[in-house]
């Protein structure tokens, strides 16, 4: 037999304050209600829960057996309801205090700061502090508020939002390919003049995707460069070959300036995302960033993805 429901929240509310308490006057002083109409609550809920939630006596009141399982279940109730009035809260503040971000270096300075000056002209309450980084900085042990990045680790300590699209292209200059022709797949790299990224002192592979299969191609490149910039100005230059992100290199795509290869066995990539500390309700300072990234970048990423 199933009971008829509790319609009043207000009578959960009145039986966990009863409960604390051990007292109906006490509680009554806390609601500010009186004892009679806290009694009524007590009893509606009862009756709407089919069983005896409190004993009563006239110098105390303690739980019953039913009332310790009841008791759990209405605190984490409670609790979700002062969640939700803090979260709508929240929405309504202006973004204000010091805002830390960690954004990669060539992303971070092309795309996402021109939006970070437009969010601080709209907030100047808000200061920021902005870490360049292709690495994964630990958010949690280094006290940030949001980090922007490619991908991205399974972290259950943090929450992941997509922004935008994201993939690797390979491409070169027409002056290259003029000279040297254009690679049939993969394996023909092995021929070319390779630019190659070098992240930590190691050459990061290419990768490629090969019946449905991510396949990482090693290429020794003739020249090695650390940055990413550096490398797609060699590449304009007309010096090699080069696997860059769309990000940095979708203008140059546009425009004729760099000619994409391979494109058949080119792979899905990893979006671009924005990553946060789990907290159950976020800053407005950092909710409002996220909001309007993810606005100015919903009809299309700037890089033409």
């Amino acid at each position: 037999m199933t009971s008829p429901g509790i319609d009043h929240l207000g009578d959960v509310l009145a039986f966990v304050r009863v409960a604390d308490a051990q007292s109906f006057t006490l509680a009554s002083e806390k609601l500010g209600l009186s004892r009679s109409a806290i009694g009524k609550c007590i009893a509606r809920l009862e009756q709407s829960v089919g069983a005896r939630l409190l004993h009563r006596s006239t110098r105390s009141v303690s739980l019953s057996d039913e009332g310790r399982v009841f008791y759990e279940h209405a605190q984490r109730i409670l609790a979700e309801v002062e969640n939700a009035t803090d979260a709508l809260a929240s929405r309504q503040e202006a973004p204000r205090g010091r805002l830390r971000i960690d954004m990669p270096v060539a992303l971070g300075r092309l795309h996402l700061m021109p939006l970070l000056h437009d969010y601080l002209a709209q907030w100047p309450e808000v200061d920021a502090d902005v870490s360049f980084s292709d690495d994964y900085t630990d958010l949690v042990r280094d006290g940030i508020d949001v980090a922007i990045r490619i991908g991205g680790e399974t972290d259950s300590r943090l929450v992941r939002r997509v922004l935008a699209p994201h993939r690797l292209i390979t491409c070169a200059a027409p002056a290259y390919l003029d000279r040297h022709g254009a690679p049939a797949s993969p394996d023909d790299l092995a021929r070319h003049q390779t630019l190659a990224f070098t992240h930590m002192g190691a050459l990061v592979p290419w990768r490629y995707a090969h019946q449905g299969q991510d396949r990482l191609v090693q290429v020794a490149g003739r020249l090695r460069l650390g940055n990413t910039e550096a490398l797609r100005d060699a590449a304009l230059a007309g010096a090699g070959i080069v696997q860059l992100g769309a990000f940095l290199v979708g203008d140059d795509l546009r425009q004729g300036r760099l000619v994409p290869l391979l494109q058949a066995c080119t792979p899905p990539g990893a979006p671009v995302c924005a990553v946060y500390p789990h907290r159950r309700h976020l800053a407005p300072k950092v909710r409002r960033l996220i909001d309007d990234i993810a606005a100015r970048w919903a009809h299309g990423a700037p890089w033409g993805e």
